[in-house]
């Protein structure tokens, strides 16, 4: 449940919002990481572990006995018994009506933003994959051209029924993640090409071998594309050091690499500079 649903459902019954306001050296969440909790309930995580039930346990004192909002500054190895041994100050103050629509507002621009993952062919694997992903920040699109194939995924998941997935692939914004793994070839190939000649792809990924992944490297040469393009392509998707083929494995490598690949930090662009410059 969302932190504005939770709000929602709950208001009657008091909440204490908890947010790590600050966090300094190694912790188990950064800060901006919010909790809410009621009497009976909580919805979303500061990290778990002896930090959270702690403020948990204070939460519930606050509401209970009406007490004022709270600012903790804690080191988590002194006090909290934490190995990771950094510190937090961590925020409890008593939920109002308007932090449910304030709440939903940010959610809903977070939404916007996450990042565009589309996912092309509802098989096994695609499917697995389009689960695997659903409870994750980005945006995931699973298209397929069959008719029977969709049913029975995540309500987050947009499902797209396309007579020609190509298109799907001009129409994306850009900065998107491609995920090739269809019921045809032929029409992997097709899509992996045009996800190339976009130029501006986050990710691209096709399932296969090595032998498919030749195959396809010779065919898209011949057809005049760019050596140094290929580069950009994943194949195998989720990497080739598991041997097991079982869908649901596949999903989860894929998903991780996907996490890495879109979620993963930045190198500032004056650090990358200055490395590429003292490595030449």
């Amino acid at each position: 449940m969302t932190l504005a649903a939770f709000l929602a459902a709950h208001q009657r019954d008091g909440i204490v919002l908890v947010r790590v306001e600050a966090a300094e050296g190694s912790t188990p969440r950064e800060a901006g990481a919010t909790m809410a909790v009621s009497p009976g309930a909580i919805a979303g995580t500061i990290g778990g572990g002896q930090l959270e039930f702690h403020c948990i346990d204070l939460a519930r004192h606050m509401l209970g006995e009406g007490a004022e909002d709270q600012l903790l500054d804690i080191p988590l190895g002194p006090q909290m018994g934490q190995c990771c041994g950094g510190r937090v100050r961590v925020s409890l103050r008593h939920a109002g009506a308007a932090d449910a629509a304030l709440f939903a507002a940010r959610e809903k621009a977070e939404a916007a933003a996450r990042p565009p993952v589309l996912i092309f062919g509802a098989g096994h694997t695609g499917r697995a994959l389009a689960k695997a992903l659903a409870p994750l920040p980005f945006s995931v699109s699973l298209i397929d051209d069959r008719d029977d194939v969709m049913s029975g995924l995540p309500s987050t998941v947009t499902c797209v029924r396309m007579a020609n997935p190509v298109d799907a692939v001009a129409a994306a914004p850009a900065k998107a993640a491609f995920v090739v793994l269809s019921h045809s070839h032929a029409l992997d190939y097709r899509l992996a090409e045009a996800a190339l000649a976009r130029g501006d792809a986050a990710y691209i990924g096709m399932i296969g071998s090595a032998t498919k992944r030749a195959r396809f490297e010779s065919g898209f040469l011949r057809a005049g594309g760019r050596r140094g393009a290929l580069e950009r392509l994943t194949c195998p998707i989720g990497g080739s050091d598991v041997d097991d083929k079982r869908p649901e494995v596949i999903a989860a490598l894929t998903a991780a690499e996907l996490v890495r690949c879109l979620l993963g930090r930045r190198e500032p662009a004056r650090r990358r500079k200055a490395r590429h410059e003292s490595a030449a």
